[in-house]
């Protein structure tokens, strides 16, 4: 199986400070990766590198073989799927879900002159189908609650059959019921040995879907620990990362954790 992202020896540094810090890492084929850590741990840093929006100040990164740096970004990224609240706020708020998917397939964020196949439109509806958005094609995507603006932006982001898809929080600021939908809908992707390469942001293991195979925690720009995840995601780790006493528990396939009593 082949490396899909290698980091070696990488920091970035803004005004003086590392947001991440002599980060080495790497993410193989097939692998389903959740990225965990406290607010400015540099979660979001490392996915912007992985997306080749960011350049390292120091290290160097390979993204799908190519070395970031030497190599022109505007091929590389259409090989990389990313949904996250930066992109949302890009796209018009007025044009149609069925739209939103469908424009990534020319890597345009709003219809302009261009026209799609019928294999285009009917590869863009598979996905909205996949994520339970059939019955929302013709609304604006302005008007969608912040669940189905989740689940669409992950279609969007499949339309290039990416070979690396990057989901930044996906689950934030969704009730119970809209988190636990799409962690459904997330497993289901993440089990499913034909889709790509995942790596995926959080701050909380309950958002952890079945399926994921790997984790990386990181605090203060440095990770603390990167593995399968059944031998990292522990209480000791959890806690290191975090800053205060946590117990993690696994059932069935899902993850939970809460922190333990004032004495």
């Amino acid at each position: 199986m082949s490396e899909v992202l290698e980091l070696l020896d990488v920091s970035v540094v803004r005004d003086g400070r590392p947001l991440v810090d002599q980060v080495s890492w790497s993410v193989t084929e097939g692998e389903r990766w959740v990225i965990l850590g406290p607010n400015g741990a540099g979660k979001t840093t490392l996915l912007n590198i992985a997306s080749s929006y960011l350049f390292p100040t120091t290290g160097t990164v390979q993204i799908l073989g190519e070395k970031l740096g030497g190599v022109d970004v505007f091929e590389l990224r259409p090989r990389i799927g990313i949904a996250g609240i930066a992109l949302a706020d890009k796209l018009p708020p007025g044009q149609t879900v069925l739209r939103t998917v469908l424009t990534a397939a020319y890597g345009m964020t709003a219809h302009w002159q261009e026209s799609y196949e019928a294999v285009d439109e009917e590869r863009a509806r598979a996905f909205l189908d996949r994520l339970g958005m059939t019955e929302y094609l013709d609304r604006r995507f302005g008007t969608l609650s912040e669940g189905e603006r989740k689940r669409t932006l992950i279609a969007r982001a499949m339309m290039t059959d990416p070979e690396l898809l990057l989901l930044d929080e996906p689950a934030a600021g969704l009730d119970l019921g809209g988190r636990e939908d799409l962690v459904r809908r997330l497993g289901r992707l993440a089990r499913d040995p034909y889709a790509p390469s995942m790596i995926m942001v959080t701050h909380h293991v309950e958002e952890i879907a079945p399926g994921f195979t790997h984790v990386l925690m990181i605090r203060q720009g440095k990770v603390l620990a990167a593995g399968p995840i059944e031998q990292e995601l522990t209480s000791r780790n959890l806690s290191r990362c975090f800053g205060l006493p946590l117990v993690v528990e696994r059932q069935g396939d899902r993850w939970t954790a809460q922190g333990l009593p004032l004495t």
